[in-house]
This record gives C-alpha cells, structure tokens and sequence, in this order.
C-alpha cells in the first residue's frame, strides 16, 4: 500500500513544521498532532497511512500512544515510525516492543526518513 497520508506527532511546533515541510515538498500529505491523546484521535479520524512519533510529550509519551495505536483494531495496521531525541539501545527496544515499526533517533536524517518511508510503500 503506497504512503500518501502521514499524521505527524510532536509537541514541539517547529519540529511539526520542519517535518510537515519535508514531506509536502516530497508530495505526501500531511495531519498533526500535538500530544499523545490527540494521535490517538486522528489516527482514527485522519486514517493515516503512517505515523510519524515523537516519544517525550507531555501527558501521553509517544511510547503509550503507540501502544494504544498499534492494540487498538481500527488503528493496528497503521504502521509508526518513532522519531525521537531517546537514542539508547533500550529506548529503541521499548519502542518497538510498543509496536513502532521502525525507529529513528533525533535530528533525524531527512534521506534516510524518506527511504524508509518509500520503503514501506
């Protein structure tokens, strides 16, 4: 199934923006969200083809969301992609372990996001 709509997930608006920004200019379309709980409302309400996550957000992390994402029936085939500033080993584990796809550590390298995009694709 190729990726057309990507929902991306950080509470930072400039990382929100520099992401939106990338992958407009690279014809996807784009939905955001600011927190956890909101992720978890427009990945139903927006049906995204992927879920691009940050994990350190206030209220809801992105680890939690993910796991409610990837258990939830309507949600579960939605591949994530974490993108996150938690660059260990066990933090990349924990993520996957929540059902992420795929993870990538912050900033994140704009090439290799948008090949494992396509990849998936």
């Amino acid at each position: 199934m190729p990726i057309k709509k990507i929902l991306v997930v950080d509470d930072s608006p400039t990382e929100r923006l520099a992401m939106t920004e990338l992958l407009v200019k690279n014809g996807y379309e784009v939905a955001t969200a600011d927190s956890g709980e909101d992720a978890i409302v427009k990945s139903k309400s927006e049906t995204p083809d992927l879920i691009l996550m940050d994990v350190v957000m206030p209220g809801m992390n992105g680890y939690q969301a993910t796991r409610t994402i990837s258990r939830d029936e309507a949600t579960r085939a939605i591949p994530i992609i974490m993108c996150t500033s938690k660059g260990l080993e066990t933090d990349r584990i924990w993520g996957m372990r929540q059902g992420a796809y795929d993870y990538l550590v912050k900033p994140v390298d704009q090439a290799e996001l948008l090949g494992r995009i396509k990849a998936l694709g």
